[in-house]
């Protein structure tokens, strides 16, 4: 099944976009995040993806204040994904209010921690981040390509007890194109 889930992207605790993964296109939809979480939830979305950009480029969780107000002011499902590098990582995001947790490079970077939470968490709060470009994984918030390519490192996960993936075509993100088909 597949679920259309609402983004917001957070820099400096701000909502923005990139185009192409490139921060140096970093533009900036709303000085609020909880704003724009409060606006899809007036709209009838029950779920909300947010990442932390901060967190995904310096391999630490970040933005997580801007989780919590969003977690306090909504009764939104959130899934927080961003810098969830360490156990320590994926506890300030569950006790910032995340509900789910998306790791990407930790996956491919670590897949012992990653199968870890699966284990200890299950597949319903643990979803795996595959961000790809070329049909490669990005890590490190998309600055670096990995040696995976997708649907084998998909297949991989998906025996391991991954249920939830949150896929993203980089070269199609933030460019107004419709959908990666």
């Amino acid at each position: 099944m597949i679920e259309i889930i609402p983004a917001i992207d957070i820099i400096d605790g701000k909502c923005v976009r990139l185009s192409q993964g490139n921060y140096d296109s970093k533009k900036v939809y709303n000085e609020n995040p909880v704003e724009v979480a409060k606006e899809f939830e007036a709209n009838g979305v029950r779920r909300l993806h947010v990442v932390d950009l901060d967190g995904a480029a310096s391999h630490h969780v970040v933005n997580y204040r801007v989780l919590e107000r969003i977690a306090v002011h909504t009764s939104l499902v959130v899934d927080f994904g961003g810098g969830v590098k360490s156990d320590e990582d994926l506890k300030i995001a569950f006790e910032s209010g995340a509900q789910m947790v998306t790791g990407g490079s930790i996956a491919v970077k670590d897949p012992e921690l990653f199968c870890h939470w699966l284990e200890v968490y299950g597949s319903e709060k643990i979803i795996l981040g595959a961000d790809v470009k070329d049909y490669k994984i990005a890590v490190n918030g998309w600055k670096d390509e990995s040696a995976c390519e997708l649907f084998p490192f998909l297949e991989n996960y998906m025996g391991k007890g991954v249920r939830k993936v949150i896929c993203t075509d980089i070269s199609c993100d933030g460019m107004l194109s419709g959908p990666s088909i």
